[in-house]
């Protein structure tokens, strides 16, 4: 693999997940398009194996790596889909897997992740580091670390998310102006950039991320890196990382649009909406670029506009609290 991240790197991880990451379906929904104006899509993700996009990252670098260091087993960190992912990969190719996660991550998730055999090392975020947490764990036991988004396998894994996007708007005959991708470290949004652009060139890409975590649209504004705050406070859980990935940020500046952000409570409305309109159970973060969208942060109205609507892991009483939300017109 080259040492930037191309789009045939993406068509090669595809051939590697071929037969396992489920090919998820790419939907529109005519009412809400009169609604919009112009023709939305939803690339969802959250029917994805594990409920995420993640095991398409995950498995691509497992089976980049050497049977030697195969038997030695990963460790990897993640407030939920990353670990999800990362252990359901390794379960499929009998690796051992530790991660290391938030102990105010969702109970699903960590069960999730447990269920596919992978041991769970709980921490604080707030006054522990997981990477030294995984990095002892790795220094100790001889594991390679899988981490979550900034590293080029895991990018090109979760660009096949944006190859299958753009193949399947091509098969609807539909020339996109607009994608965008939810933004954590910047491993599905660039990734999803290299695909989508290896297919349809003039199609813009874009980051999504929920306000007062924007780090990403902050570091494209400035052209440098840029770190959030806080670390904690969104309901986006999946996407409080704390600033653009070392392997993704010059990749986002070369592939990316201007970035999107969303409060809380739009993010709440497109998950409202989405079950309504699509019949579909994402996350937060994983509806933080469709809210982009009906919030009219990324204009649909005489064009034709593809969000990825990430992961579907949301516990009970938050997506209880979406669904009570007022429902539009």
């Amino acid at each position: 693999m080259s040492s930037s991240p191309t789009f045939a790197d993406v068509q090669a991880a595809a051939r590697r997940l071929d037969g396992i990451a489920i090919r998820t379906p790419l939907l529109e929904n005519a009412r809400l398009n009169a609604k919009l104006g112009g023709r939305l899509f939803i690339k969802a993700e959250c029917l994805q194996r594990t409920g995420s996009f993640k095991i398409r990252g995950a498995y691509n670098f497992l089976a980049c790596m050497s049977e030697a260091d195969r038997r030695k087993g990963v460790v990897g960190w993640s407030s939920g889909n990353h670990a999800q992912g990362l252990a359901e990969a390794a379960r499929l190719m009998d690796i051992k897997a530790t991660i290391v996660m938030p102990a105010d991550a969702p109970a699903l998730k960590v069960a999730n992740t447990r269920a596919s055999g992978a041991e769970v090392v709980l921490y604080d975020r707030v006054k522990e580091s997981r990477e030294e947490i995984g990095l002892g764990i790795a220094k100790k036991t001889g594991a390679t670390v899988v981490p979550p988004y900034d590293h080029p396998w895991i990018l090109i894994g979760q660009g096949t998310t944006g190859l299958e996007l753009a193949e399947q708007a091509k098969a609807l005959d539909v020339t996109l102006d607009a994608v965008a991708a939810p933004c954590s470290g910047g491993g599905l949004s660039t990734g999803v950039a290299l695909g989508v652009k290896g297919i349809s060139p003039s199609t813009i890409v874009h980051a999504g991320e929920p306000a007062g975590f924007d780090d990403m649209t902050r570091s494209l504004a400035r052209g440098v890196k840029q770190r959030n705050e806080k670390l904690s406070g969104s309901i986006c859980d999946a996407l409080l990382a704390p600033e653009p990935g070392d392997v993704t940020f010059p990749l986002a500046q070369k592939v990316l649009g201007p970035g999107l952000v969303a409060t809380d409570d739009e993010v709440l409305d497109a998950m409202e909406v989405a079950f309504r309109e699509f019949k579909l159970v994402v996350e937060p973060g994983g509806a933080v670029a469709l809210a982009a969208a009906l919030a009219g942060k990324l204009p649909v109205k005489d064009r034709s506009v593809a969000v990825v609507c990430s992961g579907g892991n949301v516990d009970h009483a938050t997506f209880a609290r979406a669904l009570a939300r007022p429902v539009g017109p």
